[in-house]
Formats: C-alpha cells, sequence, structure tokens
C-alpha cells in the first residue's frame, strides 16, 4: 500500500522506470510535472514550488527559447564563474553549433531526443566525439541551472550519452629514447622548453606560461602559477588548471645549467632586436620576446622527433614519459602526483596503470629480498 501525501504535498508517483514524479498545480491553472530520482526528493521540490507560488518568485519558462535562455547562461551564470578560456569554450559550442540546431525550440520542449539528434548530426558532420562529448557536457551544464531554477522539470541533456570516445594510448619514452630526445635537442633554441617538459612533468601550456619570476636558479626550483592559452586567438596568461596544479618543483641540476644557458640565449636575442624586444617576462618567447604558439612548438617537436629517428609522438607524452620514468624507478606515486599536479592519487595511478605490472615485481623482489635467508 502506497504511503499517503501530506497536505500540500501534491500528486507524487513512481513512474515505470522506477524514477519518481509529481504534478503541481499553478495559479493559472496550469500543472507543473515534477521528476526525480526519489518520493523525497519530489516532494522537496513541489514544496519549493509552493513556496514560490506564495511568495510571488515563481519562475515559468513560457516563451522562452533554448538559445535565449543558453545566451542568458553565459552572461549570468557562467560568465563570474568560470575562468575565461572555459567561458570561452562554452561561447564557442553555444554559438557555432547549440543555438544553430536548437536554439529555436522552446525551453520547455527540449526533449532527449532533441539533444540525441543534434549529437548524431554533429557526427555526421565530421566534428570528433571528443568535441562532441564536450558539447553535450556544455548543454547538460546550462541545462542544470534551468533545473535549479525551476525553468524545465528535467535536464534533457543529461539523459542522454555522449558518444564514445577512443581513449589515447600512452606512448612514454623508454630511458634510451628519453637519452636519444636529449642528444637530438643540444643546441636547438628551445631545448630547455624540451628539457623541462620531460624532466619535470609540465603541461605545454604550464611550460609557455612559465615566467622567469617563478624561476629560482640558485636554489633550483619553479613554481608553476599560470599557463599559456589562447582565448579568441589571442595568448593570455590564466590560472592553473585546479588548485593542486599550483605547485612547487625542484629542478634537477641538468635543467637548472639548461635553464641559465637559455637566458643567456635570450639575453642575446633581446639585443639583437635593437629596441624591438616585447618583453612578457616569459621563460619561453619567440625571438622578439613575445609568446609562443603551442601548435607551432608542437609541429617543431614533431621536426625533432623526426631528425632523431624516434617515433612521433604528442608533445603531452613528455609529461606522461617523465612520470612513467620516476614510477619505473620506484618513486613514490604520491610524489610523482605532486610533481604533476594531480588532484588525486587514483588519478596518477589510473593513468598510468601500464607502469603497476612492473612496481608489483619490483615490490616482490625488495620482498624477497629483505626477508630470504642469506649464507653469512
Amino acid at each position: 500500500m502506497a504511503p499517503r501525501r501530506a497536505n500540500g504535498e501534491g500528486s507524487i508517483y513512481r513512474r515505470p522506470n522506477g524514477s519518481w514524479s509529481g504534478i503541481a498545480s499553478l495559479p493559472d491553472g496550469r500543472r507543473k510535472q515534477i521528476y526525480g530520482r526519489s518520493r523525497d526528493e519530489v516532494r522537496r521540490r513541489l514544496s519549493e514550488i509552493l513556496h514560490s507560488i506564495e511568495h510571488g518568485t515563481l519562475t515559468d519558462a513560457r516563451g522562452t527559447t533554448v538559445g535565449e535562455f543558453l545566451d542568458q547562461w553565459l552572461v549570468e551564470v557562467a560568465k563570474p564563474r568560470v575562468r575565461a578560456w572555459t567561458y570561452a569554450g562554452y561561447e564557442v559550442h553555444i554559438r557555432r553549433h547549440l543555438k544553430p540546431s536548437i536554439g529555436r525550440i522552446a525551453l520547455e520542449r527540449l526533449t532527449p531526443q532533441h539533444v540525441q539528434a543534434l549529437l548524431n548530426q554533429k557526427l555526421r558532420d565530421g566534428l570528433k566525439p571528443k568535441t562532441v562529448r564536450y558539447l553535450r557536457g556544455t548543454l547538460r551544464t546550462a541545462l542544470n541551472e534551468a533545473v535549479r531554477w525551476g525553468l524545465i522539470p528535467r535536464n534533457a541533456a543529461a539523459l542522454v550519452d555522449g558518444p564514445r570516445v577512443e581513449r589515447y594510448s600512452i606512448r612514454p619514452f623508454t630511458p634510451e629514447e628519453a637519452r636519444q630526445l636529449l642528444q637530438a635537442i643540444r643546441g636547438d633554441r628551445l631545448e630547455a622548453l624540451y628539457s623541462v617538459a620531460l624532466t619535470m612533468g609540465l603541461r605545454q601550456g604550464e611550460a609557455l606560461g612559465l615566467r622567469w619570476d617563478d624561476v629560482d636558479l640558485d636554489i633550483g626550483y619553479i613554481r608553476i602559477t599560470k599557463q599559456l592559452q589562447r582565448i579568441h586567438g589571442s595568448p593570455q596568461l590564466v590560472e592553473p588548471k585546479t588548485e593542486r596544479s599550483r605547485r612547487t618543483i625542484a629542478m634537477p641540476p641538468m635543467i637548472a645549467e639548461a635553464l641559465k644557458e637559455h637566458r643567456a640565449r635570450q639575453d642575446k636575442d633581446r639585443a639583437a632586436t635593437r629596441g624591438r624586444w616585447v618583453e612578457t617576462g616569459l621563460v619561453f618567447t619567440t625571438p622578439i620576446g613575445t609568446p609562443l604558439d603551442g601548435t607551432a612548438v608542437t609541429k617543431g617537436f614533431h621536426r625533432l622527433l623526426e631528425r632523431a629517428g624516434l617515433p612521433q609522438r604528442r608533445f603531452h607524452d613528455l609529461r606522461h614519459s617523465c612520470a612513467t620514468l620516476l614510477l619505473v624507478q620506484g618513486v613514490s606515486p604520491r610524489v610523482v602526483m605532486d610533481l604533476l599536479g594531480h588532484s588525486q592519487i587514483g588519478l596518477t595511478m589510473n593513468t598510468y596503470s601500464h607502469v603497476i605490472p612492473d612496481l608489483r615485481s619490483d615490490a616482490a623482489r625488495r620482498m624477497q629480498d629483505l626477508l630470504q635467508e642469506r649464507d653469512f
């Protein structure tokens, strides 16, 4: 026997799919459908609606299109809360993809079928599955706010799965390949950049955003306080990816020497410009002092690999190589986590799970060496 409803609770019932739904009567005679995962959740939301009716603060999505809501969400919610480059990504997703496809649909009439059709069409248009998943993520984040505001009863984007994305296979350098790379980049104008990425595990944006004020060559450490991102085509220094990404890292002595040589090379570049040097304070710059372009850096990296006879890899694989080389040497995963700026130890170990068998074998050998009987 179903439990009785409390006074003012409205009509609450369990749906065939196991979720719960409720109906609230509005002052104009309409009925508002509410959905939730449990009876208590629906009861709470109905109570909030009744409270809003009593105080005259009930919101209504009638007459609002998806496009109008997304524009409002960008300005009133996203822009004050997120970093500039995240906002830029949201804006591009909405302007180029979401509004042209579903922008004219009434917000309260948007269905999971609309969202699924959008994702399918974008895949047919040639967008990569990862990009399509990002589009769905932007829409889902925005519609979550519409649900909180009481404009819609459910998030249509949350009810649709994004396309499957093939996980990129990490291809770290072996110790021999790493030594071969360091030999190949010797004397290159950006030798220090590649060396820092390989030995200290910096993301490309972190390396390109490194400033001389964050480098102490005497004590031997660098601070990660900024990263370089291109926002609307313009290079900008932004906050690190996460709070854990803001970190201080000790440098190997070879890196301190490489950076000293790099600074001397940069001083020569500055003098050669005869007053046309653009002072940015960045460690790694163009020959006139302006920020480096990440795409150009990656292309240069690929040319170096080709000359060195090494298999092609992403620039980001330098970071993966740093972590892998440290783990196989027995460095604590916790230390590697801090070095990389990961937020959780699980992220570190899941990312570098290919190293775990070697670590287990090494642990077994160490236990054997510790406990086996020896003849004295």
